[in-house]
């Protein structure tokens, strides 16, 4: 019988939490700390996790949490990122990135972009459409119906992802990387409850999620 590819998780959560006020990813939410739960749904579906965090924090959070390694993080999300990628094995297939910060993405959604990348994507990435009307800042509606909030985690083939990041390139995610490499990223039906936490309100948000 045919193994299955091998698939890692890069777990950041290296941020100072400017936005929030303070380190987000170790606030706790109903009994347990943001980037605790980020890991153990990671831990779900994957072969191993890596979880970048500040480098401060390194020695602490390797006795902390439940991952296959904890490494320092860099100057930017990307930079985060290439760290991490630097920790998963070189024979890992499939690699997962997942902001902590969204520690309610449930082991449905990791499933439904690692598919996409097994069946043969160089990517996948969750989506949401856009319910706000939204406006340019030189004013003028834009038409809601072409654009898709993206959401993590996002798979890729392995050796795409790591050929993205070799130029040091920063991005504020990992398909817009893949996609600049000249690479077709899919998209995969996201969720709701997987928010962002970035303000003091989205915990307050995920707790209510939490308890529905």
């Amino acid at each position: 019988m045919a193994t299955r590819p091998s698939v890692w998780t890069v777990i950041v959560a290296a941020g100072s939490g400017t936005r929030f006020g303070g380190a987000k990813q170790y606030l706790e939410l109903d009994g347990a700390r943001v980037v605790d739960r980020s890991v153990a749904v990671a831990a779900q579906v994957s072969d191993g996790v890596v979880v970048v965090v500040p480098g401060g924090d390194v020695e602490a959070e390797s006795a902390r949490l439940a991952a296959s390694a904890v490494v320092a993080g860099g100057a930017s999300r990307a930079a985060s990122v290439r760290n991490g990628l630097e920790a998963v094995p070189d024979d890992a297939a499939i690699i997962c990135v997942h902001d902590a910060a969204r520690p309610l993405a449930g082991a449905d959604v990791y499933e439904r972009v690692v598919e996409e990348v097994r069946s043969g994507a160089a990517g996948a990435v969750p989506v949401m459409p856009v319910t706000d009307t939204i406006r340019r800042v030189d004013g003028g509606v834009v038409d809601r119906s072409t654009l898709q909030a993206v959401q993590t985690p996002q798979a890729f083939r392995a050796g795409l992802l790591r050929a993205a990041h070799a130029d040091a390139t920063d991005a504020t995610d990992d398909a817009s990387l893949v996609e600049a490499a000249g690479h077709a990223v899919v998209a995969v039906e996201g969720h709701p409850r997987n928010i962002k936490i970035t303000h003091p309100d989205d915990l307050a948000a995920a707790k209510a999620w939490l308890a529905t």
